[in-house]
């Protein structure tokens, strides 16, 4: 017990001379205005370093300040279909195009399919569309498609959803309103399967719905058409690839009355030879 009591007594005495060190040291601190609570928040004092300056107060000076890449516009065009088709009875000419330019976030598209058969646009789409990235993989698109060819021209307005799917499947999905109440749905879907590194097999389907009968363009109401195929391209480069495949090409419904009343096919196999390529 006589050593505890020791021990504290040398304690307090030690406490006692280092506070009368203290006062002494620093005879003009006025304990009683130091605010402890200042330490962890109020106002800065007025020679604190500007937290959103580079050490030392260093700044870029003259050079202009970098800019992260979604405050730059980027631009690209990829032909995704060039092709020559032949089926049974005739032989014409496709293509497939997108185009896009912007930021990360928002961006104008253009998107243009057609045919060309005897040197003439028999049918052709174009779209010009403004994206927005919904999410990661996912953009919502807003604007106006225009088809025009050999039958009489329809605009519509188009609203649509394109992005990467679970499992690395391309989808494109588009509804469209047009004059005196008509309707229509696309929807595309492709998959990339890489047999080798340069030797790609891409499976498509693409399908086409329409609200109401347009005589004038020979399509009826319901499913209009829908094409499947496979294409086996070889990239000579990541930037061009030649390829060939087939497609099994069919009309439904009233589409496919108008087609055999013009004396055509409604359903087909077309073989395609083409070039992919992109910039």
């Amino acid at each position: 017990m006589n050593n505890r009591v020791n021990w504290i007594a040398a304690a307090v005495l030690a406490l006692g001379v280092t506070c009368a060190w203290a006062e002494e040291a620093m005879p003009d601190m006025d304990h009683g205005a130091m605010d402890h609570g200042s330490m962890q928040g109020g106002s800065a004092p007025p020679d604190a370093r500007d937290p959103h300056a580079y050490s030392g107060g260093h700044d870029f000076g003259p050079i202009l300040r970098p800019r992260m890449g979604d405050e730059e516009n980027f631009g690209s065009l990829l032909i995704d279909r060039l092709e020559r088709v032949r089926t049974q009875s005739n032989a014409s000419t496709a293509y497939d195009m997108r185009a896009r330019f912007g930021r990360d976030y928002d961006r104008a598209v253009l998107k243009a399919e057609g045919d060309i058969d005897g040197g003439k646009f028999q049918d052709a789409r174009t779209e010009l569309l403004w994206g927005h990235a919904l999410a990661t993989y996912w953009d919502t698109q807003l604007g106006v498609r225009y088809d025009s060819g050999a039958d009489p021209a329809r605009t519509w307005l188009a609203f649509g959803i394109q992005g990467l799917a679970p499992y690395w499947f391309e989808v494109d999905a588009t509804a469209y309103v047009g004059a005196e109440g008509r309707a229509a749905f696309r929807f595309a879907a492709e998959y990339e399967l890489l047999l080798t590194q340069q030797l790609m097999l891409q499976p498509r389907m693409e399908a086409n719905v329409y609200g109401r009968q347009d005589a004038a363009r020979a399509l009826g109401s319901g499913l209009s058409d829908l094409a499947v195929g496979v294409r086996l391209r070889y990239e000579i480069r990541r930037e061009i690839a030649p390829y060939i495949g087939v497609e099994r090409a069919a009309r439904f419904g009233g589409t496919a009355d108008y087609a055999r009343a013009a004396g055509e096919d409604a359903k087909a196999t077309q073989f395609v030879a083409g070039v992919r390529f992109w910039y």
